[in-house]
């Protein structure tokens, strides 16, 4: 029998798929420096963005002949090395797009009417201060007729397009390879509209953009750093809901200090799970535990897709 651990847990609707397909399913979770002395015992391994599988984990366990990510990015697992030793790599890249979107925008929402910050003083202040804190929060601005840049125009780039038009929000769209500028939406009742964003520059995006959202794979350095906060429109907002590292914090708050950028949404950190003490208490920051993916429809989604990857390898 195929034994498979799900080490940072899998939907019940994925499990069942595969208990009923035959495999056995553990979904303990074993600690990460406990896993080079354990994985062996298992055929494959299913994670999410908690347990990384490197190459020396890979190397102490030859019995794996799978892994499986539950969701977009790979960063946590060495792909590459995994292939060179023949262990199959899965991940489920559409099941949470749409999460992932609409979390960008409840961001985008909390920022523009000060949420992040009234939601703090509100509880403390609210039956001193009322008037005082109506007047602090009384510059809030609409999202309609206001351009969006998207810097990365994959999946989750294009279900964050979606939303932006539905709201009637002008869209500059970016990615490193070429991309077809038209999306398809969904709206209520079911009816499907098709329209195009505007491709546009990361150059583009950055100088025109009233907000700015990421949606790119982790390179090495930021693509948003000092000399680009410095290019950007005063009153700016930027939100992270991809990866850690993409954005510069130190700059990102100095930005955020001086007036250039109104406010930020972060869900990714670059010290996760110890972000840094400056940007958990910044009033200007929308702040979320890497949760984009966190949904119960987006996890059944991701549970189901992986499950059924896992079953067409081994079923082969």
């Amino acid at each position: 029998m195929i034994k498979i651990l799900a080490n940072d847990g899998i939907d019940p609707a994925g499990k069942a798929l595969l208990e009923a397909a035959g495999f056995e399913i553990d979904t303990v979770n074993i600690p990460q420096d406990e896993l080079p002395a354990r994985l062996n015992e298992y055929d494959a391994i299913t994670v999410r963005s908690a347990t990384k599988v490197r190459k020396a984990l890979i190397d102490a366990c030859p019995n794996i002949k799978l892994i499986g990510r539950g969701g977009v990015g790979v960063d946590n697992i060495d792909v590459d090395y995994a292939k060179e030793k023949g262990v199959a790599v899965f991940n489920t890249p559409a099941s949470s797009s749409l999460s992932v979107a609409e979390l960008v925008f409840a961001h985008l929402f909390t920022g523009i009417r000060f949420l992040q910050d009234s939601n703090r003083k509100m509880p403390v202040e609210g039956n001193t201060k009322f008037n005082d804190l109506k007047k602090a929060y009384a510059k809030g601005v609409e999202l309609r007729g206001k351009t969006i840049g998207i810097l990365g125009f994959g999946r989750i780039g294009r279900e964050v397009a979606k939303v932006a038009i539905g709201l009637g929000m002008d869209v500059l769209a970016y990615d490193l390879f070429d991309f077809n500028p038209e999306v398809e939406i969904t709206l209520g009742g079911g009816l499907q509209v098709k329209t195009s964003v505007k491709v546009a520059t990361k150059e583009e995006i950055i100088k025109t953009a009233d907000f700015i959202t990421l949606h790119t794979p982790f390179i090495d350095k930021p693509i948003i750093a000092e000399a680009e906060f410095a290019e950007m429109k005063k009153g700016v907002a930027i939100v992270n809901c991809s990866r850690g590292g993409l954005i510069d914090e130190l700059a990102l708050i100095e930005a955020l200090n001086s007036g250039k950028v109104s406010f930020a949404g972060l869900d990714v950190y670059d010290n996760e799970p110890t972000p840094r003490q400056e940007i958990l208490v910044h009033p200007k920051i929308s702040l979320t535990p890497h949760i984009g993916a966190a949904t119960n429809e987006a996890q059944e989604r991701i549970g189901v897709e992986l499950a059924n990857l896992i079953i067409g390898y081994f079923n082969k």
